[in-house]
């Protein structure tokens, strides 16, 4: 669902007391076409964009309301939720709500937010319940001990003429059960409260989500750092695996090893660093891109450390474990800004049509490295092409996401099953590209890859994943990927959905799961043979 941009440029216009002919003179484009996009019955992106925010003195954020974008996205997901679906909700009274009752529509979203994460802890706790052996032990013990309890107190009180040495033993039972009781329900309390912290990690994920969309994935501290100590570096030799491994020896006594076994046996990752022998291990398969970005990035915690603890007191982090993901996403983001410089970065993007494979030879990086780097190309006045991002492993499950405005991401579970970066898993190794159309007319450019780990043995498995990059169509022809394609032509868009819960579509074969909209109607893709209102073996 698109802000109206266009009414908020024709509010704009008026308010200053700009002419439609005026305005349309001065960023180069007819009357009737500025009036087809006030009405919103054009698209408006890019240069355009930028010339009209200018001419009418506003922020092209505040223009093309990307914070609006987000919060009809949250509302989209809360008015589709099973609870409140059912109601008779108008077309256009999710957007009516964000336009003229912003703060109501926030409340709405964060109290959604809230519900759907107590649900979580409440499934958490079911879970644990179900599964965990010793809880249901506890509860047992528990319920033993209430009965007992009951059995003697019964005792006691129906039997009257019990001698004194009777009823001392009957309360001495009781006081013992009582203790026992006592002792399991706080071994009861501890396994809630572990699995309580454990639960809450959708809500971490979604403080980092949140930390990144108010950021627009770019940290301009970070950037700013980051070309620092890429020039520190370089003054001690070219960016690259052994410059970085002599500093880090020299500069903070890091010794780098390459192969051999991890010091953790059975360690399952391909890289770690021990901060107590201060030595940083690299699983010998890793490839040369894995090696530069991660010493890049440890290099960047031990010099700016300062800067990084900075980001993250500026950020809203409510638990140790946001903390902990945000201390990995920043680390990551400046050493994505030391391996690709900003300014560099982007004159090679767009000097190279957003060529990724091109781009990776150039940096010694990986293909989820430079679509990462191409996400946070996002500097005012020096922005590459707008980009969102997922990934996907190989059940489907979205792993990561960074969000475009506008292109609704599912925060986590599964998309559209006719996303390319499903498809990508058919065509391993090859990108994907595919031109989309939502119901809501917003068209978009997908383009994915599979990228794997390399295994140390043969037993090990390969774990491969799936990455896409989504821009806006109207950027499309910014990118090399677009070449060969006839953007004008709507009839070889891809009809898709954000996901089959929340896709309107009625006519898809391609669904698994009913709708939940509440725009959609009775669906009758997954209707039953039979009409309900007859019972088998009725006759009309």
């Amino acid at each position: 669902m698109r802000a109206p941009i266009g009414f908020r440029i024709s509010n704009r216009r008026k308010s200053l007391r700009i002419s439609q002919a005026a305005l349309a003179r001065l960023v180069g484009i007819s009357a009737s076409y500025l009036n087809l996009i006030e009405n919103n019955k054009r698209d408006i992106g890019g240069a355009l964009l930028n010339r009209v925010a200018t001419q009418l003195d506003i922020d092209v954020d505040e223009l093309a309301g990307r914070t609006e974008q987000k919060l009809l996205q949250d509302l989209e997901e809360a008015f589709a939720d099973p609870v409140v679906e059912s109601l008779p909700f108008r077309p256009d009274e999710r957007r009516d709500l964000v336009a003229q009752y912003p703060a109501s529509a926030a409340a709405l979203a964060r109290l959604h937010r809230a519900y759907t994460d107590a649900v979580s802890n409440a499934d958490a706790y079911a879970d644990r319940l179900r599964s965990d052996p010793l809880l249901s032990q506890l509860l047992h013990q528990i319920l033993s001990g209430v009965t007992a309890i009951r059995s003697s107190a019964e005792i006691l009180d129906d039997v009257p003429d019990l001698d004194e040495a009777e009823r001392q033993r009957f309360l001495g039972a009781i006081s013992r059960e009582t203790l026992t009781l006592s002792d399991v329900s706080r071994n009861l309390i501890g396994q809630f409260d572990t699995s309580s912290e454990i639960s809450r990690n959708v809500s971490p994920a979604r403080e980092i989500d949140d930390l990144i969309i108010e950021r627009q994935n770019h940290f301009p501290g970070l950037e700013t750092v980051a070309d620092a100590l890429r020039a520190e570096i370089e003054r001690a030799g070219p960016f690259n695996v052994a410059t970085l491994t002599d500093l880090l020896r020299k500069k903070f006594a890091v010794t780098v090893a390459f192969g051999g076994l991890p010091d953790e046996p059975d360690f399952p990752g391909q890289y770690r660093f021990d901060i107590l022998t201060r030595r940083m291990w690299f699983q010998g398969t890793a490839t040369l891109a894995t090696r530069q970005f991660q010493l890049a990035r440890l290099y960047g915690e031990l010099a700016a450390g300062d800067a990084l603890a900075e980001t993250l007191d500026s950020a809203v982090l409510s638990t140790p474990t946001a903390r902990r993901l945000a201390a990995r996403a920043v680390g990551s983001y400046l050493a994505g800004a030391m391996v690709f410089p900003y300014q560099r970065m982007l004159a090679d993007a767009e000097s190279s049509a957003y060529d990724i494979d091109h781009l990776r030879q150039v940096y010694n990086a990986s293909f989820e490295q430079v679509a990462h780097r191409l996400v946070t190309l996002r500097r005012p006045g020096e922005e590459g092409v707008p980009f969102g991002f997922l990934r996907s492993d190989p059940a489907g499950r979205l792993t990561k996401h960074f969000p475009l405005p506008g292109l609704l991401l599912p925060n986590s579970g599964h998309a559209c099953p006719l996303w390319a970066i499903y498809g990508a898993f058919r065509v391993p190794d090859a990108p994907l590209r595919q031109v989309v159309r939502f119901s809501d007319g917003s068209r978009y450019l997908f383009l994915a890859r599979t990228v794997q780990r390399r295994t140390a043995a043969f037993r090990e498995q390969i774990v491969s994943s799936s990455v896409m990059l989504a821009c806006d169509v109207l950027h499309a022809d910014r990118t090399i990927y677009a070449s060969g394609l006839d953007l004008s032509d709507l009839s070889a868009d891809i009809p898709v959905g954000p996901s089959c819960r929340l896709c309107t579509r009625r006519d898809c074969a391609s669904r698994q799961e009913e709708t939940l909209s509440p725009d959609a109607g009775a669906s009758r893709t997954r209707a039953p043979l039979l009409p309900t209102v007859f019972a088998l073996g009725d006759q009309d």
